[in-house]
């Protein structure tokens, strides 16, 4: 099996669980994940299988859209509810105007320091291995960007809210930045993944339901389902000779970002045109 799973995750699992899981149920070994999830957050998990697995990276890199509930009033050492509580408060003067001001400061660039449970690695150990220990380590702050934040409900001392941003971007640091900047703490009291690159929850697929399927692979998605974003173009037989070459070669096209196919159909790779000359950006086809 060569393609993509969009797995629905579902809260106990970690990403690796995921992983193991799926070697099970299609008896396979080369599958990865594109992008951690933590084990109480739930939603979209693409899975890449056998020589889809180079698209893990590409995938990961793509931006994100989460619906979170973010918890006035308390702050714990994991920065979510799943932590020990470091502080608490019951008065909230905050205002649904206040609120609004500080959710949107946060759209646009934005210096995340890495919660210590993580799985980051400082000199080979992982963040929240470390802060199992009760160690506790300096933290460079990262840049991450947010393309869009909505808030969907608000009824205190719960904020519910919706967020587009880039990878690398932990929801829970926002949640107690938010607080930190509103004066009553803050901390994420739940998480769910709804869209990664092209991938939605609503093609998300519970691992239950590939259990009991006569026929996982009928949730395959295709090697391109990742950039499908992008406008095809169908290379001729010289074009696709010297494609496969690792050859740039002249196509008067528009500059931009294409899906090249051969004349047989199949996705050779993500290429880019500028100035009329196109080059592999990642090549798919069997060398």
């Amino acid at each position: 099996m060569d393609g993509v799973i969009v797995i629905r995750k579902e809260k106990g699992f970690t990403s690796h669980d995921v992983v193991a899981k799926l070697r099970g149920i299609l008896h396979m070994k080369k599958i990865g994940h594109t992008g951690t999830l933590d084990p109480d957050a739930e939603g979209v998990l693409p899975v890449a299988l056998g020589k889809a697995t180079r698209l893990v990276d590409m995938i990961t890199d793509r931006e994100k859209t989460y619906e979170a509930v973010m918890r006035l009033g308390v702050v714990t050492d994991t920065q979510d509810m799943s932590g020990t509580v470091l502080s608490q408060t019951t008065e909230l003067s905050v205002t649904e105007e206040e609120l609004c001001t500080v959710v949107s400061s946060f759209v646009g660039d934005y210096m995340q320091v890495p919660p210590m449970y993580s799985a980051l690695k400082v000199n080979g150990k992982k963040l929240y291995e470390l802060a199992r220990e009760g160690k506790t380590v300096e933290r460079k702050p990262r840049p991450v960007h947010f393309y869009e934040i909505e808030i969907l409900d608000i009824s205190f001392p719960l904020v519910r809210f919706r967020v587009t941003c880039s990878k690398g971007t932990y929801i829970r640091t926002p949640c107690e930045d938010m607080g930190a900047k509103l004066g009553c703490l803050g901390t994420m009291a739940a998480l769910r993944r709804t869209r990664a690159g092209e991938y939605t929850i609503e093609k998300a697929v519970p691992l239950q339901t590939l259990l009991d399927a006569e026929n996982p692979e009928q949730y395959l998605l295709s090697m391109d389902s990742p950039f499908l974003g992008y406008p095809a173009v169908t290379l001729s037989e010289n074009q696709e000779k010297r494609c496969r070459n690792g050859n740039a070669f002249t196509l008067r096209v528009p500059d931009g970002t294409y899906r090249a196919y051969g004349k047989n159909g199949e996705f050779l790779m993500l290429a880019r045109v500028e100035n009329g000359v196109m080059s592999t950006i990642k090549s798919f086809f069997e060398v």
